[in-house]
């Protein structure tokens, strides 16, 4: 009874249209006053120890890094980049465009900074070079979405946070993932764009490739700078994210010199505004988790499903039914701070790898990030190209098709995510 009081209270406080991070603290603060003897103090406290761990630190840093990057002419650099090493082959800007996503998210952590920063730039040269709007919208999309799998990245932090996992083992464990999904969906728009006869560049010479490489490698130095400097021990995730925002803002303000001093201010309250935002979630998520644990639902779940003969396979199966359900309602920081503490110990029990649970859940988030009603990535583009969400919808499907292919492949053989970090050393 008390499981269907606590979720049926959820679900109604959603529908009613209001904020799930003020759905969540209602509906915790409702039965624990209503139906239990739990003193308010103990609330109070969990309130505020619920984000006193260091890994939570890291979000607001990426953020800041993220915004730097944006408004710092990073993007435009690593598109032309991109667009000298691939522009010649069909569907040239398209496949720049998701090269340019996959270098983006390996600095910004976040898919809809990324449609932001590529698509923003990109969109209007493709459809100036004669590209349907309707393809380009589909690439950078669905490339877009690569900001939450390449590491860094602000939903495995977020799930570290909800199952006690290793960010660092995490961010290493999505390199492979994100390398591999960031070609299929660079082999979608090749297919398609010599299927229609799309346009492509003239070949960059060498001469050019070298020239759009010493224009880019500021940003791409950050990169290294995260990535080596989180595997080679040199600083924790956590220290990464501060080094990068401090980078980024140097790269941005004294290098390339394309955000003005005066400009900063307005970085930094925006990523301070986005910050806040995710914290409030977590931290009434945070609420709702403890909920959870006092009320034994985790466990009563693991085995009811144990005792149901669910083995492994049809509980992937199930996780990914219901993850991208809940994609259809909820953003993706929502999802994995409300589902992964309740669905992580029966995964647990069944024997699934933590880390691989962990990339499953984050690829689940970034098809949930494009398809509707709630696809963020969706409302960003709709914003960028002036198209409608239905439109914007059958554009994507191509390229989601490929997700859920890849979503499939990633769900059922594990060493996809654990082959780098163990051979890395970094697991067992």
């Amino acid at each position: 009874m008390s499981v269907l009081f606590i979720f049926g209270l959820l679900v109604l406080l959603m529908l009613t249209g209001m904020p799930i991070s003020i759905a969540l603290g209602l509906t915790v603060l409702t039965y624990l006053f209503s139906m239990t003897q739990i003193p308010i103090e103990s609330v109070a406290l969990k309130l505020f120890t619920g984000i006193e761990k260091f890994e939570i630190m890291a979000i607001p840093f990426f953020i800041l890094a993220g915004n730097f990057l944006t408004h710092g002419g990073v993007a435009r650099r690593m598109i032309n980049f991109a667009t000298s090493l691939v522009g010649h082959w069909h569907g040239g800007l398209g496949l720049a465009g998701v090269l340019a996503c996959a270098l983006f998210a390996a600095v910004s952590g976040s898919s809809p900074a990324c449609v932001v920063a590529i698509g923003s730039i990109l969109l209007p040269a493709m459809v100036k070079q004669g590209f349907p709007k309707q393809f380009g919208a589909g690439v950078i999309t669905t490339s877009g979405a690569l900001g939450i799998l390449i590491p860094p990245s602000i939903a495995m932090v977020m799930y570290s946070v909800a199952t006690n996992t290793s960010v660092g083992q995490l961010f290493i464990a999505g390199v492979v993932p994100g390398l591999m999904l960031a070609s299929l969906l660079g082999l979608t728009t090749w297919h398609r764009a010599r299927k229609h006869g799309y346009p492509r560049l003239p070949k960059a010479s060498m001469a050019q490739r070298m020239k759009a490489l010493r224009e880019s490698i500021w940003g791409l130095l950050l990169i290294v700078l995260v990535i080596g400097g989180i595997y080679s021990g040199i600083f924790t995730p956590t220290e990464a994210a501060a080094m990068s925002a401090v980078y980024a803002f140097i790269v941005a303000v004294f290098v390339y010199k394309d955000l003005t001093l005066k400009q900063v201010p307005k970085v930094l309250l925006d990523s301070a505004s986005m910050s806040a935002m995710l914290l409030y979630i977590i931290t009434n998520a945070v609420l709702f988790s403890f909920l959870m644990t006092s009320e034994n639902v985790p466990q009563m779940m693991a085995g009811w499903l144990i005792d149901a003969g669910l083995g492994p396979i049809a509980f992937l199966l199930m996780v990914n039914v219901l993850l991208l359900l809940a994609g259809n309602v909820m953003e993706p920081s929502s999802i994995i701070l409300i589902m992964a503490p309740i669905l992580f110990p029966v995964a647990q029990q069944l024997g699934i790898d933590p880390i691989h649970f962990g990339i499953l859940i984050t690829v689940n988030m970034e098809v949930g990030m494009c398809h509707p009603p709630v696809g963020l990535n969706l409302y960003v583009a709709s914003g960028i190209t002036k198209m409608g969400i239905t439109e914007l919808t059958v554009a994507v499907w191509p390229w989601l098709l490929t997700m859920l292919a890849f979503l499939l492949a990633v769900t059922y053989i594990p060493e996809i995510s654990l082959w780098l970090p163990r051979a890395l050393g970094m697991m067992s």
